[in-house]
């Protein structure tokens, strides 16, 4: 069987692994509370597993890269658990292992991110490596990827603009697909935010409304939750969880296939 875990090869293994054209594929989360019935790990694992599954379909084309395991979450800390790095150590830290990567030889590099937080961060590294180096790099959030949201709006048993957000029917269904042991849905409560309004909302499937900002979490939630949970279930994760492997499987094959051109100066 073809290596597909970056870590588990030798150093030739990664090289022929660059020299085939494969993709690397890196995930990044965060470590932060998910309300009472979730575990601290929800976006790290969710993410890793999604994108391990997406890596595993396309294992001739692709390698999926050691996570990174910390975000930027400093609006969670009045919540116990948040581990948070700052913006510019985000930063320079993901552009670091691209770069990296981009030395090594791997032309074309997706970040899979899997925590909301960090998405304008990780556009910044995938823009970065770009134009610092002669790789091709995009990033993606994991439940943004093709197919998801069809699949996602067909299940969804909690209201629009919300109801699919942090710890939500969307987190909680796929944590239930993947570990059921760890989650307690005796303590799972649905929390819309204090404070929703006509133009500021977010919910992973449907989007973020106009008005982009954040506020400490704990003047949004009581519970940290954000959504619905209660309408979750391992049947509705386990489908979700598919959806998002098969579209990020779609994203690595267009990545392959997008040629690399070179740059024109035309000063």
């Amino acid at each position: 069987m073809t290596k597909y875990r970056y870590g588990e090869m030798t150093w030739p293994e990664v090289k022929v692994a660059a020299d085939e054209g494969r993709l690397a594929v890196v995930p990044i989360a965060t470590i932060e509370d998910h309300g009472r019935h979730l575990p601290v790990d929800t976006d790290l694992l969710l993410c890793t597993a999604v994108t391990e599954e997406a890596v595993s379909r396309a294992r001739d084309r692709a390698v999926v890269i050691p996570a990174i395991n910390h975000g930027y979450s400093p609006h969670h800390l009045d919540f116990p658990g948040a581990l948070t790095i700052g913006a510019q150590t985000l930063i320079a830290y993901g552009l670091d292992v691209c770069k990296s990567l981009a030395h090594h030889g791997f032309r074309r590099i997706l970040i899979v991110n899997g925590h909301g937080s960090n998405t304008p961060f990780v556009d910044i590294i995938a823009r970065l490596t770009t134009v610092e180096t002669q790789s091709l790099c995009a990033a993606v959030n994991y439940w943004a990827a093709p197919g998801v949201r069809e699949v996602a709006n067909g299940l969804r048993g909690s209201q629009p603009r919300g109801g699919m957000n942090h710890a939500g029917e969307f987190e909680t269904s796929l944590y239930l697909a993947l570990r059921p042991q760890c989650v307690d849905m005796s303590l799972a409560v649905p929390e819309y935010g204090h404070r929703p309004s006509k133009n500021y909302w977010t919910d992973l499937i449907d989007g973020d409304g106009p008005l982009v900002m954040m506020e400490p979490w704990s003047v949004l939630s009581e519970s940290g939750v954000m959504g619905d949970p209660t309408t979750a279930s391992a049947e509705k994760g386990r489908a979700l969880f598919d959806a998002a492997a098969n579209g990020l499987v779609e994203l690595i094959d267009e990545m392959r296939a997008r040629a690399i051109e070179p740059r024109r100066d035309h000063h």
